[in-house]
C-alpha cells in the first residue's frame, strides 16, 4: 500500500510538471515599474509564453529594497506559477542591511539563471576638472574626504562600488546617498556632486550626449559601448570588479522538469537575435548560466557583499 501511494504521488507530480503551465505564471519583480529589472521581466515574458505556451504575466511588488517581493515568492508554492525576477539586492545585499528579512537568501530559493549583468561606470560632469582616473585618485590623496560620490541609496550597487574603490585605493571620500537614481542624475548634471559609479544602462544616454564624462568601468574588460574607457582592473585597482545583475529564481522545491523547461526557455529567449541585440545596445551582457552555476555564484556574491558591508560598517537608509 505504501509503495502504491508513493507511486501515485510520483505520477501526479510528473503529470503536473509535464502539463505545466496550465494557468498564468507570474514573473514577480520586487521593484516599481520602469527600472532595469522590470525591463528584463517584460522582455522575457512574451518569449517564455512563445516557447512554453500558457500565459506569463509581470507583476510588481515593491518595498523594503525588494525584500517584500522576494519574501512573497519564497513563501509561494513551489509549483512553477510564481517566479522571482530580481536584481542582486534582495539576493545578496539586503539580507546584510535589513535586520528582519523574512527569508533565507541561501536556502529559500531554487536558483534558475542569472539572465544579464551590467557593469558600473565612474562618471563625472562634463565640466569636471577631472579628465582621467589618475586625476580622481590624485585628488583623493591630496584632499581626503573631499570628493563626493553619489549613489541611489545606502547599500546600492553604486554605493558599494564607491566603498570598494576607496578600500582598494586606500583613499577616503564622501558618500552622498539619494533615494533613487533620478535625483543622482539631476545633481550630477548640475555639478552638485563630483561623481558617481553609475550603472552603464543609466549613464550611457548622458555620456553619449556629452553631459557626463566616463573615466573608468567596473567590468573585467572594457565595454564595447565604451571602448576608450579603461577598466579599474586595467588601471591596477584590483578586486573592484562590480556588476549589477538580474536573475530568475523560484520557491525552493521547484520540480526538476519545470526548472529545466524554464531555464531552457529563458536562455533561448535571451539569445533570441532581436532580444539579444536590444539588450546589448542597452549595455547588458547576456549571462544565461546554469542553475548550478547561479547557485555557486549567489553564494560567492552573498559572502563578498557581507564582508564589505560589515568591514565598512554600511547601514541601510
Amino acid at each position: 500500500m505504501k509503495y502504491l501511494v508513493s507511486t501515485l504521488f510520483a505520477l501526479l507530480t510528473f503529470s503536473s510538471a509535464w502539463a505545466w503551465p496550465e494557468r498564468p505564471v507570474t514573473l514577480l519583480v520586487p521593484f516599481p515599474p520602469g527600472g532595469s529589472t522590470d525591463l528584463i521581466a517584460r522582455v522575457l515574458a512574451p518569449k517564455l509564453q512563445e516557447k512554453l505556451g500558457g500565459s506569463f504575466l509581470t507583476d510588481n511588488k515593491a518595498g523594503a529594497t525588494g525584500t517584500i517581493g522576494a519574501a512573497f515568492v519564497a513563501r509561494a508554492p513551489a509549483d512553477g506559477y510564481m517566479v522571482l525576477v530580481s536584481s542582486l539586492g534582495p539576493y545578496v545585499i539586503a539580507p546584510h542591511l535589513i535586520e528582519k528579512v523574512t527569508y533565507d537568501a541561501l536556502k529559500d530559493f531554487d536558483y534558475i539563471t542569472v539572465a544579464v549583468q551590467a557593469p558600473n561606470v565612474l562618471v563625472v560632469p562634463a565640466s569636471s576638472p577631472h579628465k582621467s582616473m589618475a586625476d580622481v585618485i590624485a585628488f583623493h590623496k591630496a584632499n581626503p574626504n573631499k570628493f563626493t560620490l553619489a549613489s541611489s541609496g545606502n547599500g546600492s550597487s553604486d554605493h558599494l562600488t564607491a566603498e570598494l574603490f576607496w578600500q582598494q585605493t586606500g583613499t577616503t571620500g564622501i558618500h552622498v546617498p539619494y533615494k533613487g537614481g533620478g535625483p543622482v542624475m539631476n545633481d550630477l548634471l548640475g555639478s552638485q556632486v563630483d561623481g558617481s559609479f553609475m550603472n552603464i544602462n543609466t549613464a550611457m544616454p548622458q555620456i553619449q550626449a556629452g553631459k557626463l564624462r566616463a573615466l573608468s568601468i567596473t567590468s573585467v574588460k572594457r565595454s564595447p559601448l565604451l571602448p576608450n574607457v579603461p577598466s579599474l582592473e586595467e588601471l591596477g585597482i584590483k578586486e573592484a570588479n562590480v556588476y549589477s545583475w538580474q536573475a530568475v529564481a523560484a520557491p525552493k522545491g521547484l520540480p526538476a522538469d519545470i526548472k529545466a523547461k524554464l531555464h531552457a526557455a529563458i536562455v533561448a529567449g535571451l539569445n533570441d537575435p532581436q532580444v539579444k541585440t536590444k539588450l546589448l545596445e542597452l549595455g547588458f551582457e547576456i549571462v544565461g548560466n546554469t542553475p548550478e552555476q547561479f547557485t555557486a555564484f549567489q553564494a560567492s556574491e552573498f559572502a563578498r557583499w557581507k564582508k564589505l558591508i560589515q568591514s565598512r560598517n554600511i547601514k541601510a537608509d
